[in-house]
Formats: structure tokens, sequence, C-alpha cells
């Protein structure tokens, strides 16, 4: 499924659902940061530009209580078929790509 929008966007609109969630149980910047463990720049950077570490990320998604949202970020699809199941057993586990 191809995205309609550029990666620095969907940053950019995480950072502004995030800040919703802030405001929706209206804290500051700093009790947000208080909470995460992160500092009240780090948490006005995101908000506005959508930049930050992921592991910041995931320490503020903690303290809204969203972190779930993130488990199934990376998941195989499930197999649609019969014959899709029989090539994912019969395919060996790789450990690292080719190049």
């Amino acid at each position: 499924m191809l995205s309609l929008f550029t990666p620095r966007e969907v940053a950019e609109r995480l950072g502004a659902r995030m800040m919703q969630l802030r405001l929706a149980r209206d804290w500051r910047r700093a009790t947000l940061a208080e909470r995460a463990g992160v500092s009240p720049a780090t948490v006005a950077r995101f908000e506005t530009s959508g930049q930050i570490m992921l592991e910041n990320l995931l320490k503020l998604a903690h303290a809204l209580d969203v972190l779930d949202g993130f488990e199934g970020l990376f998941v195989q699809a499930p197999a649609t078929s019969i014959a899709e199941l029989e090539r994912q057993a019969a395919a060996p586990a790789r450990r690292r790509g080719r190049r």
C-alpha cells in the first residue's frame, strides 16, 4: 500500500497528534517531558517539526499511554492463502540481507 504522504509529512502529523493528546490531558509540555523523562525542548521540537529520536518517541508514547500502537508496526501481514502459508513455512529464516 502506497502512502500519500512523505516521511517528513508523516512525522509532522505524528507530532501534531502527540500535541493533541497532550492538550486533551491539559498537560503543559514540561509536564509531558517530566513524565516521559525527556527535555521540554524535545517535546517542543517533536510537536513543531516532527523531529525526534525513536527512543524519545517511545518514551512520550508511554507517558501518554499509547505505546501499544507501536507493537504492530513491523508485523508481517497474515497469509491470505494456503499456498502463501506453505511458501512461508518452506522458506529458510534469513538472518541478514544480501546487500
